[in-house]
């Protein structure tokens, strides 16, 4: 049943606007959209566009009375109401139902007359969304991306990893990098903090920058390169040229120009083979990651398909949007490239079968 058309199957699921599948049932079963779900148990409160189906008796669906004020932004705005009021009242043990919500009150913004004043609710909503829209554009900007729809290009790579349409070939890391030790390496106890170039240690965090220095510019290690820590496996691009402290590695690729998305990819590969590893002491030394072997996509000529792996990337940074921003314009681009039955946040290290 789940998988099965293309009308969406809600249930009381915090997840996905509590969206679970798509389906295809009894028409006379469907419930209209453009309305207000509220999950009998678990009091999840979501807007749908879209006809739906829904699979409890305990949940409730609104419809604004007043069919001309049923626009999108006031229904955002009126979940947003519904929550704050009927949320500390009801409980798993105590749900809510058809008849107590007859008596349910909830607090609605009204103008100088005394009427809701709907206006301002649609403002309101919009208000946030234009934020939102902002944080996109600087999301795409700070990702050098023109645009979250996908392209041709991206899309196709997305499809080819679902549908395992992707040839591989294992490379030893030696064969694609030259792993070298920095010119230099700056104890982070004895340097002072607060210049021009990245620090870059063993850290897990903050791509592995504990902050900036400025020091001889003769002892920087190149830009465009990926750091190893030895001792904690932690992988990160460097778009700029850094300095480091003790057993960093620097990691540069020797046949073809890094750049983020390839560097992206690349990492989320070895990732994936040094969680097989029981490192010792000694694991990190150079000859042992020289020989580490990783799994890379590779064209039709059997060479290292750079342009999947950037088109990939690019793809899931914006199916990242496409998941946590919320905007009339990305819900409808969601529902025009079926994005929430077709793809999803996929990590390349996380998926073993999707490779010929």
């Amino acid at each position: 049943m789940f998988g099965s058309g293309d009308i969406p199957y809600v249930t009381a699921s915090e997840m996905n606007n509590s969206i679970v599948s798509y389906i295809s049932y009894k028409e006379s079963m469907m419930e209209e959209g453009n309305s207000i779900m509220i999950g009998g148990k678990t009091l999840v409160i979501t807007y749908q566009p879209d006809n739906f189906f829904s699979n409890d008796s305990h949940n409730l669906i609104l419809y604004l009375k007043q069919s001309e004020k049923r626009t999108e932004l006031i229904q955002l705005f009126l979940v947003a109401c519904l929550y704050h009021r009927l949320k500390p009242i009801y409980s798993w043990g105590d749900s809510i139902s058809y008849q107590k919500i007859q008596s349910d009150i909830i607090t609605l913004p009204t103008t100088k007359l005394g009427e809701i004043d709907f206006e301002y609710m649609e403002n309101y909503i919009q208000k946030i969304l234009n934020d939102n829209l902002q944080i996109v554009d600087s999301f795409l900007k700070e990702n050098n991306l023109s645009s979250f729809v996908l392209t041709p290009s991206e899309k196709k790579a997305v499809e080819d990893f679902v549908n395992r349409k992707i040839n591989t070939k294992d490379y030893k890391i030696a064969s694609i990098f030259n792993i070298y030790s920095p010119p230099k390496r700056f104890n982070a106890n004895a340097i002072e903090f607060g210049g021009k170039y990245p620090y870059v240690a063993r850290g897990s965090e903050n791509n592995g920058i504990r902050g900036f220095t400025s020091q001889n510019i003769q002892y920087l290690s190149k830009g465009n390169t990926i750091s190893f820590g030895q001792d904690t496996a932690t992988i990160y691009y460097q778009r700029l040229p850094y300095f480091t402290g003790d057993k960093i590695k620097v990691m540069e690729l020797t046949d073809s120009e890094l750049n983020e998305n390839r560097a992206i990819y690349l990492i989320s590969a070895m990732r994936k083979s040094f969680s097989t590893f029981a490192w010792g002491i000694s694991s990190f030394n150079e000859d042992v990651l020289n020989n580490v072997i990783i799994r890379l996509p590779v064209t039709k000529s059997n060479e290292i398909d750079y342009s999947f792996m950037e088109n990939y990337i690019s793809a899931q940074k914006k199916l990242a949007i496409l998941t946590i921003i919320k905007t009339p314009e990305i819900e409808q681009n969601k529902r025009e490239y079926d994005i929430e039955k077709k793809y999803g946040i996929m990590n390349v290290a996380d998926k073993k079968d999707n490779y010929e």
